[in-house]
C-alpha cells in the first residue's frame, strides 16, 4: 500500500482541503442561508485546530497566517504519522 491510498493520507488531504476552503471562504461575505450553514460545518471542523494557533500567533495587518501554520501543521503530522508507520 503506498502513502497515496493509506486512510490516514486521504483524512489529512481532506482536512487541509477544508482549511483551505473555510479560508477562502471568509475572504467574502455570507448571504444566503446555504453557504452560511456550510460556513457553519467549516467553522465547527477547522475551528479546534485554528483557535490555539491564533490565540499565539497575532495577525499580521488584515491577513490571519493561522491557517498557513494549521495547513502546515496537518500536512507534517499527516507525513510524520506515515513515515512512522513506514508505508
Amino acid at each position: 500500500m503506498t502513502y497515496l491510498t493509506h486512510p490516514f493520507y486521504t483524512l489529512g488531504l481532506i482536512y487541509l482541503l477544508v482549511l483551505v476552503f473555510r479560508a477562502v471562504l471568509s475572504w467574502f461575505p455570507v448571504g444566503s442561508s446555504g453557504m452560511r450553514s456550510v460556513n457553519h460545518w467549516l467553522y465547527v471542523l477547522t475551528e479546534p485546530v485554528v483557535a490555539p494557533l491564533r490565540r499565539v500567533i497575532p495577525p499580521l495587518g488584515i491577513f490571519d497566517i493561522s491557517y498557513m501554520i494549521a495547513c502546515l501543521a496537518v500536512y507534517l503530522v499527516t507525513y510524520y504519522v506515515l513515515a512512522l508507520i513506514k508505508v
